[in-house]
């Protein structure tokens, strides 16, 4: 498939195509809302579309943003993670500050395309963009794809765990790995948000009607439930991968 990636511009008709893709409690962040209320017009380069040259439709997007973090990535990346990088990024456009590096969001393929290499291109075309603004570090709080079928099993487990190879057993940390990147460290609440039990029931259709752990589909560890307190947190960790390009 001939791709045509760029940043999206004005051509939100066909970004719009590929909304979705997300459990719904994934879009109950706070954090995330306030990043995609203003990433066209804070960060519009930094967010990519590829479109099909043969057919003219959306096939995959791709978001980061450029922020500022005077440490070696290589040495550790902040515990929050996806949250964390958001807000430093919003502080930094806000105050004028120089980014100095470019974290990865989000690589989203439509849902009729995944699993055909697509996102191996979108990183690549994210990392070219990165280096085609003069940033020479790509960091990215990666979701790890498998986790949500091993949701009990600690992360820090998880994250390290290979094949026989020496891949990782995760396909999304497979892609970033296989790309260069290497695995840096756990961000242990690299999203973390809450509801009553009433809103997480519809969210996820579970009925929430017990103290403990609840394991809800696609999360990758247990939602915390306080039937007493008629709340529930999520807490989702994440892995860093840094890329030197």
């Amino acid at each position: 498939m001939e791709l045509d990636i760029a940043p999206i511009g004005d051509r939100f008709d066909l970004y719009d195509e590929l909304g979705g893709g997300w459990p719904e409690f994934m879009s109950k962040d706070p954090t995330g809302a306030l990043y995609y209320r203003y990433f066209d017009r804070f960060w519009p380069e930094f967010s990519l579309l590829a479109v099909d040259k043969e057919t003219g439709r959306a096939v995959a997007k791709a978001h980061s943003v450029p922020f500022a973090w005077d440490e070696d990535p290589a040495g550790g990346l902040p515990e929050g993670g996806w949250d964390w990088v958001i807000r430093q990024a919003v502080h930094d456009h806000l105050s004028g500050t120089k980014p100095t590096m470019v974290s990865a969001l989000e690589i989203n393929i439509r849902r009729d395309l995944r699993g055909c290499g697509l996102s191996g291109r979108m990183l690549s075309a994210m990392r070219d963009n990165a280096a085609e603004h003069g940033f020479t570090d790509l960091v990215a709080p990666v979701r790890p794809s498998g986790k949500h079928a091993q949701i009990r099993q600690p992360i820090d487990a998880y994250a390290y765990a290979t094949r026989d190879d020496g891949l990782p057993v995760d396909p999304w940390l497979r892609v970033h790995v296989r790309a260069g990147a290497t695995i840096v460290n756990v961000a242990h609440y690299s999203m973390t948000y809450a509801g009553t039990l009433e809103q997480w029931r519809s969210w996820t259709g579970l009925p929430f009607d017990a103290t403990g752990p609840v394991d809800v589909p696609d999360a990758l560890s247990p939602v915390h439930c306080d039937v007493d307190q008629d709340h529930a947190v999520y807490v989702e960790p994440n892995v860093w991968v840094h890329h030197r390009i």
